[in-house]
């Protein structure tokens, strides 16, 4: 691996050291992740000059501002499913998320990759992208992922624990009902997202839309190793 891998690992190692539920979930596996978060950029670098899948060709730009950006939530996320009181209760472990417009397939398939006992579904409407995904999954034999092709309109709703997206829409009202009809009972969404002060405007139009919805969301930082921006994941319950 060259020097930018090193990134990837020294990033790994920065976000278990802020978190200890990462610690958890990352160290007892963090060769075998390691390993095949690098066939993963390796296939995004292979395809992404032909489908524009990432907006870079620059390999520590995507290994910071992609792949790390996706895992930065990861003790947060690992914590929101396991409080999905629904799946507990019928003995299922098999915690369901879904990627929207999961694209190259982020954040879905770092996510996978450390969370194998959750069933990811890359939600993507763009056929080329799909057959990415499809494509990518076998290549890194990660048996956890399904690839929906489609308008998530058309979506079988009421499925998931954990509906994410990053690098999405702004959260409106329309949108935010797409979302939402996805969620199993208990279920939850979780927004990747930038700006304080920009998060706090969109969601407060939102919330005059829809002021039901006062008081069942939560802003958390995540700041992400090596990037000077601001990152947060904005959870509505």
């Amino acid at each position: 691996m060259d020097n930018n891998f090193d990134v990837l690992s020294d990033g790994l190692a920065l976000l278990c050291s802020s978190d200890s539920g990462m610690e958890n979930i990352i160290a007892p596996r963090r060769e075998e992740i390691l390993s095949l978060l690098a066939g993963y950029i390796a296939e995004i670098e292979r395809y992404n000059p032909a489908l524009s899948i990432v907006g870079t060709n620059d390999r520590r730009e995507l290994i910071i501002r992609h792949i790390l950006d996706s895992l930065a939530p990861l003790g947060i996320i690992s914590r929101l499913l396991a409080k999905d009181t629904a799946a507990q209760m019928a003995g299922n472990p098999a915690y369901r998320v879904a990627d929207v417009g999961s694209g190259a397939g982020l954040p879905g398939i770092p996510l996978a990759i450390v969370l194998p006992r959750a069933k990811f579904t890359l939600i993507e409407r763009s056929g080329r992208r799909a057959t990415f995904l499809r494509n990518t999954r076998t290549v890194l034999g990660i048996g956890n992922v399904t690839v929906e092709e489609g308008e998530m309109e058309k979506v079988k709703p009421g499925r998931f624990s954990l509906v994410t997206f990053r690098a999405f829409r702004p959260l409106e009202p329309k949108i935010y009902k797409k979302l939402h009809r996805l969620c199993a009972e208990d279920g939850v969404l979780a927004a990747y997202k930038g700006r304080l002060e920009k998060i706090h405007a969109e969601m407060a139009a939102l919330e005059g839309a829809l002021p039901n919805l006062t008081g069942s969301w939560e802003l958390l930082p995540c700041p992400v190793p090596f990037l000077n921006e601001q990152r947060h994941l904005v959870v509505v319950h």
